[in-house]
């Protein structure tokens, strides 16, 4: 989100009450970075364009990372899904197809977007009837020499939207509720500034504190404790994003890892949560 600076800032203010000394800086200045107590990853908007630099700039700062290097490189290419998918987690069915695999539409309302992304860019929805925009879409996409999905729409969530709980430090934090992003029929729009954000993402009622059902708790968790388990290492944030699959069970639709908007403006009492975990850390 385009406000995310607004938690960091929440939380750099929480840091400063609780006798830390903070920098805020992009990931790429010419820093000691092991030579600080914590480096905590927050809003790295250009990541997705310079995934290799970035996941390399991870691997040098060492230990004192958070979240991990390790978790940062899995969670930065969404290829992830299929890992969660194969430890017999519920995420939406999803069709990879690398730069040289053609993909044969069916009879379904789809959603394509690269594994390697942010912020809602070229990423479109599509029904059966304009599979020529989907082509076209996985032909970009590929022609960038990125790995496209393919995923079909849920439609639950232009009624109910998703549900996004957050968890700090491996427990549950808060919970969100986010409207649809995706117009039918064609690649979400995107504002023309440095940051090439979709035009939804500006929408100051994208996002707001929700409600959650123990189901989606109970996946949102398991997620969590598989992560932890497969990395050994807590997450110092998540957001697990979920909606409804077709047989009404909660599915996992991205677990962001490595730049999530937390929403603190909607849970401020969030920011002092993240403050003291990173201080725990530190």
């Amino acid at each position: 989100m385009p406000d995310q600076f607004t938690d960091d800032l929440l939380v750099i203010s929480e840091l400063g009450k609780l006798g830390a000394e903070v920098t805020y800086e992009p990931w790429d200045s010419e820093l000691d970075w092991p030579s600080f107590d914590a480096v905590c990853v927050r809003s790295p908007w250009d990541y997705s364009r310079r995934r290799d630099e970035f996941v390399e700039w991870a691997d040098r700062v060492g230990p004192n990372l958070h979240n991990s290097a390790e978790i940062l490189r899995w969670n930065s290419d969404k290829a992830y899904i299929g890992d969660l998918d194969a430890a017999g987690l519920a995420v939406v069915e999803t069709t990879f197809l690398e730069p040289d695999e053609s993909w044969t539409p069916g009879d379904v309302e789809v959603v394509v977007k690269p594994t390697i992304s942010a912020g809602g860019r070229d990423t479109g929805r599509f029904c059966p009837e304009a599979r020529q925009g989907a082509h076209a879409l996985i032909d970009t996409i590929h022609q960038s020499g990125k790995t496209a999905m393919v995923q079909p729409f849920q439609p639950s969530v232009d009624e109910l939207g998703e549900t996004a709980l957050v968890f700090i430090d491996g427990e549950f934090s808060h919970p969100l509720r986010k409207r649809a992003v995706l117009r039918p029929d064609e690649v979400a729009p995107v504002r023309s500034t440095d940051l090439m954000v979709a035009e939804a993402m500006y929408d100051p009622e994208l996002v707001l504190s929700g409600t959650y059902e123990p189901d989606e708790l109970a996946l949102a968790e398991r997620i969590v404790d598989h992560v932890t388990e497969r990395f050994e290492y807590v997450p110092l944030y998540a957001r697990v994003d979920m909606l409804r699959g077709a047989d009404g069970a909660p599915v996992l639709l991205e677990l962001e890892a490595v730049e999530p908007n937390l929403y603190f403006d909607q849970v401020p009492e969030g920011a002092l949560r993240l403050a003291e975990a990173i201080a725990r850390r530190a």
